[in-house]
C-alpha cells in the first residue's frame, strides 16, 4: 500500500503545472511593450522598385531625325542603348549601339571634312600658316626666330645683366656657369655668379630658394625675373631671357609670355584678336618681381 502512494506522489509531481519553476528566457515569447512611454518606430518599408528595375528599350529615331539632334543629347542616347545592350544580351541591342556609334563617328569625321574647308577659306585659323611642317620651311622659320631673338638681346646688352645665384656645395652649378658665360660671348651682356654662401643676405633679398638660379636684372631699376632654377640648356635659356626682356620692357604683356619672335599679331599671339581677359592693357604696371630693399 505505502509503495502505490509513493509511486502516486511521484506521478503528481511530474504532471503538475511547474508554476514555481524558473523558465528558460529563451523559450518563452518576448513581451513587447507598447504605449506612449515604451514607442516603437515602425519599420523602414524595403524599396524593392530598384532592385526590381528593369532597363527601358531607348527609342532610336529615324537617322535624318537624329541628324538634328545636339551632341550631346546624341551622347546620352548612345549610353542609354549601350546599358540595354549590356543587359539584354541580344544582336538585335547590340547591333543598334553599334549603329549610333557608327552615325556618331561618321558625324565627327563630317565636321573634320568641314573644318578643313574652314581652314582654306580662313588661313588666319590655322597653325600652317605660323607653324610650317615641310622641313625646308621650319628651318627658314627657326633661323629667322633665332636672328630676331639675337638682335633684341644685343641690343639691350647694356640695360640687362644675367645673374645666376650658386653655392660651393653646388654641383649642378658648375655645369650651369659656363651655359650662363655665353650671353657674355654671343649679346655681350655683363653676367655675375653670386656665390650665397659668401653673401647670404642674397638669397632672402632676391627671393632665391634653391640654386643655381638664373635671373635677369635691369640695370638703374628695381625690375628683376627668374629665368631657369636648376640646369637649363642654352637654347631655352636665351629664349626666356628674350621673353623677360621684352617683358619687362613692356614690349608684350604677360598673356604673350609664351608668343615667340616673329609671332607677334600672329597664330599663335594670344592677343593678336584682341584682349581675352576682363583685366585691361593698364591693369599691369607693378614689377614682376621682388623689390629691391636699397
Amino acid at each position: 500500500m505505502r509503495q502505490r502512494l509513493a509511486r502516486l506522489a511521484i506521478a503528481t509531481i511530474f504532471m503538475a503545472p511547474a508554476t514555481g519553476l524558473c523558465a528558460d528566457p529563451a523559450t518563452q515569447p518576448a513581451k513587447v511593450r507598447q504605449g506612449y512611454w515604451w514607442y516603437e518606430a515602425p519599420p523602414a518599408a524595403v524599396d524593392t522598385k530598384e532592385q526590381q528595375e528593369a532597363v527601358e528599350k531607348p527609342v532610336i529615331p529615324p537617322m535624318a531625325e537624329l541628324a538634328r539632334w545636339s551632341p550631346p543629347r546624341i551622347r546620352k542616347l548612345i549610353e542609354a542603348q549601350r546599358d540595354y545592350a549590356a543587359t539584354a544580351l541580344t544582336v538585335d541591342a547590340v547591333s543598334d549601339f553599334w549603329r549610333l556609334q557608327d552615325f556618331a563617328r561618321r558625324k565627327a569625321r563630317a565636321f573634320a571634312g568641314v573644318t578643313q574647308i574652314a581652314m582654306l577659306a580662313h588661313p588666319e585659323l590655322s597653325a600652317k600658316s605660323a607653324n610650317p611642317m615641310v622641313g625646308d620651311a621650319r628651318a627658314a622659320l627657326g633661323a629667322h626666330k633665332e636672328a630676331a631673338r639675337r638682335t633684341y638681346l644685343r641690343a639691350n646688352a647694356h640695360t640687362y645683366a644675367l645673374v645666376m645665384f650658386s653655392r660651393r656645395s653646388c654641383g649642378y652649378c658648375q655645369v650651369q656657369w659656363p651655359i650662363a658665360q655665353r650671353f657674355q660671348e654671343e649679346f655681350g651682356w655683363q653676367v655675375i655668379r653670386q656665390d650665397l654662401d659668401v653673401h647670404p643676405e642674397l638669397s632672402q633679398r632676391f627671393g632665391v630658394e634653391v640654386t643655381p638660379t638664373t635671373m635677369v636684372i635691369k640695370r638703374d631699376s628695381q625690375q628683376r625675373m627668374a629665368i631657369a632654377s636648376g640646369v637649363e640648356a642654352y637654347p631655352n635659356l636665351s629664349a626666356m631671357a628674350y621673353q623677360a626682356v621684352r617683358l619687362l620692357n613692356g614690349d608684350i604683356r604677360p598673356e604673350q609670355f609664351m608668343t615667340g619672335a616673329g609671332e607677334e599679331g600672329g597664330f599663335f599671339d594670344a592677343l593678336a584678336n584682341g584682349p581675352v581677359s576682363t583685366s585691361s592693357a593698364d591693369a599691369w604696371s607693378e614689377p614682376l618681381a621682388l623689390q629691391d630693399e636699397d
